[in-house]
C-alpha cells in the first residue's frame, strides 16, 4: 500500500448536493458540488427528488472533480463515501457508485460517517487555516444537527450535547418561513439582519438541561409573534423584517454560546471548532471569533467551501482512514441514522 503518494477520490450525497473531490497526501486537489435548485419550488428538500437528481449528477460531478485534479481514475488509492447520516434515497446513490468504482478498479473502500467529516474539515491541509489540536470541542451546526463535541483524536470523538428536537438550521429555515422568505430561508435571515437591531424584540429562551439545545419552542413563538403583530398590521413583517431577523439570529446565537460556555467550564477546554451548513452564517462567525477576547477561547473556523456539505470534508476523513487500513468491504450499506 502507497501511503506516500496517495489520491483519494471522495463522494458525498448526504442530502441534496452531489460531490466529489480528490485528496492528495492532505491537500485537496479539487472539489465539485452540484446543487440542486428543484427544491426551492417545494420550500424543502423532497427525499425522492435528491435521489433522483444524485443519478443525474454524480458520474459528471466525478468526472469533473478528476478532470480538475488532473489525474486519470487509475492513480486512485481508494474511494471515500458518505455512508450516514443522511436521507436513505440520496445516500444509497452515493454508496452504490463507490461501491461499484472501488471494485472495478479492485481499489479499498472507505465509508465515512458524515458529522465526523464536519469536524474533521479543519485538518485539510489549506493556506492561511490554522489546525485544532487534541482535544477541542467541536460545535456542528446545521439543517439536520446541533452537536456538541469533545474530540479527542482523529477517531476518538464523544457528542456532550445535541438538540432534542430541531436542529438550529431547521429553526432558521422554519422562521424564515413564518417570515414569508423562500427556501432556503437560513442565509437571508441572515443577510436581512446585518441591516437590523438585534434588540429590537427580545424572544425567550428555552431552558433545556445541562449542554442539549432545543429550538422548536423559539420557533413557535416567533410564529404566534408575527401572527399577532400582523393582526393589528397587515404590513408589520415588511416594514419591520431586518429588525425581526437582526432578533431571530441574535436569539438562536445566544442560545449557542451559552451552552458553548458551559462546556468549555465542564471540560475546562478552551479551543472551540466549528463545522457544519449553518456555520456559514456571518453572525454566528463573528459572535465566536469575538469570544476569543472575550472568554480567551481559540475558535477555528473552516474555509467557506468545506462548511455546507462538500466531498472535501469526506476525503480528509478517507485518508486518515487509509492511513490506518480501515476499510469497508463490500457488503457495507447507507445508514440513515449513524451515531458519532
Amino acid at each position: 500500500m502507497n501511503t506516500t503518494n496517495c489520491y483519494i477520490l471522495a463522494i458525498e450525497s448526504s442530502c441534496d448536493d452531489t460531490s466529489a473531490a480528490v485528496l492528495y497526501n492532505g491537500k485537496i486537489l479539487s472539489n465539485v458540488v452540484a446543487n440542486q435548485k428543484i427544491h426551492e419550488a417545494y420550500g424543502g428538500v423532497v427525499p425522492e427528488l435528491a435521489s433522483r437528481a444524485h443519478q443525474q449528477n454524480i458520474v459528471p460531478v466525478v468526472h469533473q472533480a478528476l478532470a480538475k485534479a488532473n489525474i486519470d481514475k487509475k492513480q486512485l488509492s481508494a474511494i471515500a463515501f458518505t455512508r450516514g447520516p443522511g436521507l436513505m434515497g440520496s445516500l444509497l446513490v452515493g454508496t452504490s457508485f463507490a461501491k461499484s468504482l472501488a471494485y472495478g478498479l479492485n481499489i479499498p473502500l472507505i465509508e465515512v460517517n458524515h458529522m465526523q467529516a464536519h469536524i474533521l474539515a479543519h485538518f485539510i491541509d489549506e493556506e492561511g487555516y490554522d489546525k485544532p489540536s487534541f482535544p477541542f470541542l467541536a460545535l456542528t451546526i446545521s439543517g439536520g444537527h446541533t452537536q456538541i463535541v469533545k474530540v479527542n483524536s482523529y477517531f476518538d470523538m464523544e457528542v456532550i450535547g445535541e438538540t432534542i428536537d430541531d436542529a438550529v438550521g431547521e429553526a432558521f429555515d422554519k422562521s424564515a418561513k413564518v417570515l414569508g422568505l423562500p427556501y432556503p430561508g437560513g442565509p437571508l435571515i441572515d443577510k436581512y439582519a446585518q441591516l437590523g437591531n438585534p434588540k429590537a424584540y427580545p424572544f425567550t429562551k428555552p431552558k433545556v438541561a445541562d449542554l442539549n439545545f432545543s429550538f422548536s419552542g423559539l420557533k413557535t413563538a416567533i410564529m404566534y409573534f408575527v401572527q399577532n403583530n400582523v393582526k393589528e398590521d397587515a404590513d408589520f413583517v415588511a416594514k419591520n423584517m431586518n429588525d425581526i431577523c437582526a432578533s431571530i439570529q441574535y436569539t438562536i446565537i445566544n442560545i449557542i454560546v451559552d451552552k458553548l460556555k458551559k462546556a468549555v467550564k465542564q471540560t475546562g477546554i478552551k479551543q472551540i471548532a466549528i463545522g457544519g451548513g449553518v456555520s456559514a452564517n456571518s453572525g454566528i462567525r463573528t459572535t465566536l471569533k469575538q469570544a476569543e477576547n472575550r472568554f480567551g477561547w481559540k475558535t477555528y473556523i473552516p474555509k467557506f467551501e468545506y462548511t455546507t456539505d462538500n466531498a472535501a470534508m469526506i476525503a480528509i476523513v478517507g485518508y486518515f482512514k487509509y492511513l490506518e487500513q480501515d476499510f469497508a468491504d463490500e457488503n457495507v450499506a447507507a445508514k440513515a441514522r449513524y451515531q458519532l
